[in-house]
Parts: structure tokens; sequence; C-alpha cells
């Protein structure tokens, strides 16, 4: 994976993060509780904290419960991504690759501890099979207040192929202290009738030159 890219790219159609959002068809491509963080399926995690402590890990019911499921089944991260919680935090969250057919609409529950005096701060990015992780679709917290309980939130792309949405947590470790993330949703849209005849079209064609070239 490249190291990630601060710039934002306008290649996409974009929405700004907005509670309780439905997209009205489609095709759910990820569906995902974080019952057991350490056997998440295609999801990948890059630290790269300075300097460098823990990563992305199982929620704990003790500091505040899921938002559905068991009470500890959420993913969690928190100021200690910077070794001895000292340091500059840089800790990324990424998605398994998932094959995107237009409109798709990210959707996720977080919250924080709600400690006094801290600022929690979380992007969410998208990557267009690049793995530059360009398009900031949007910031949670940091000037803003961090939501102190489980709060829906989506983003949306229109895209056709491949994609992987991102988790990013970063700041100063010392204004940092715990969030968790539950219920991470992908649907993407049902191709019209044109585009799927456009398809069977293609893969005629594709039978067509085998057949020519074999």
């Amino acid at each position: 994976m490249k190291i990630p890219s601060l710039l934002s790219a306008g290649a996409l159609a974009l929405a700004l993060l907005a509670p309780g959002a439905q997209a009205a068809t489609g095709t759910t491509v990820l569906n995902e509780g974080f019952d057991d963080v350490n056997a998440l399926a295609g999801w990948s995690q890059y630290n790269f904290s300075e300097p460098q402590g823990q990563g992305w890990f199982q929620g704990s019911a003790g500091i505040f419960a899921a938002q559905a499921g068991s009470a500890g089944s959420y993913v969690a991260t928190n100021f200690l991504g910077a070794q001895d919680g000292a340091g500059s935090v840089d800790s990324w969250l990424i998605s398994p690759l998932l094959n995107l057919t237009g409109t798709t609409e990210l959707s996720f529950f977080t919250r924080t501890a709600g400690t006094p005096g801290y600022r929690d701060q979380l992007e969410v990015r998208f990557d267009a099979g690049f793995g530059t992780f360009d398009t900031l679709l949007a910031t949670v917290g940091g000037i803003e207040a961090y939501p102190v309980s489980w709060t829906a939130l989506t983003a949306s792309v229109n895209l056709e192929g491949s994609g992987r949405f991102a988790f990013r947590y970063l700041g100063d470790a010392s204004a940092l202290d715990y969030i968790g993330v539950d219920t991470v949703k992908v649907m993407t849209a049902v191709p019209e009738p044109s585009s799927w005849l456009m398809l069977v079209l293609g893969l005629a064609g594709v039978g067509a030159l085998r057949r020519k070239f074999t």
C-alpha cells in the first residue's frame, strides 16, 4: 500500500456525512458487525503513528457497549496508537476491496467515550483501486465535537469498478481519547437495465473474439 496522501480528489460524486440516510435500492456488498476484530475477512490495518503503538482492536464493553450485538462487538482505537500515548497518531482501518456498480452508500455508527478535555478525530476516505485514499469523504470530530452516543452516519460515492473505504484515526496523542466504530455497511446500486444489456453484449463480444482467435 502506498503511503496515503492528504489531497482530496474530485473525480467521484461525494455526499458529506449525514445521519439516517438510506440507499433506495441496491446490493449489500459489505455488512460488518465486528464480532471478532482478529478474524476480519479482507480488512487491513496500517499504523503510520510516530512512534508506532497499537492499532485498532476489539471494543471494550467496560468503556461502552456496542451499537448492536454483544457488548464488545465493535472495533475501537485510542491514543495508544502512538507508543505510550506520546506522539502523533495516524492509524488506518481499511475495508475489503469491493465491486461497486454505480451510486454506493457507506453507512456506519461511531461514538467516543466522551471524556472531557479530549478531541477525537476520524477521517473517512475512499480509494478507487490506486492505493492512495486521496478522496476524503468527511471528518468526524476534530474541531467539531465527536458524538458521545452511537450516531449513524453515511457517505456516498458514484463509481463503477473496485474500491475500498478507510477509517483514519489521527491527531496529537495528548488530545485523543477512545472511539468505536460499529455496523459498517456498504450498499451499491443495482445496474440499470441498459447497463445489463451492454454487459451482455460485451460478454457476447468476448465470446466472439475467443472463437475467432482460438
